[in-house]
């Protein structure tokens, strides 16, 4: 599908994007390819399959009990500690 310059400018002006000439052109090119793209997979029959929740077909992991982190594996990385907490600047004047 061929988009037409006026649609990208009315594109970009709904993005309030200010486009060169040039970009308006690439543009045009780039977005056409995206909506070839989406055409072909209308095109695909999906007659039959059940529509999914996930992109894939395994949920995530399920949640498990574990013993705490030791507070020195915890703070290992941190820039700065105090005691058993990280330090951080203070943001309230």
């Amino acid at each position: 599908m061929k988009l037409q310059l006026e649609q990208v400018r009315h594109v970009a002006k709904l993005a309030r994007l200010s486009l060169s000439a040039e970009e308006e052109v690439q543009f045009s090119t780039q977005l056409s390819a995206v909506l070839d793209a989406v055409d072909a997979l209308a095109a695909v029959n999906t007659e039959g399959v059940a529509p999914t929740t996930f992109a894939t077909l395994t949920a995530a992991r399920p949640d498990e009990v574990r013993d705490e982190l030791p507070v020195d594996v915890a703070l290992q990385n941190a820039p700065q500690k105090e005691g058993t907490s990280f330090a951080i600047p203070k943001v309230i004047e």
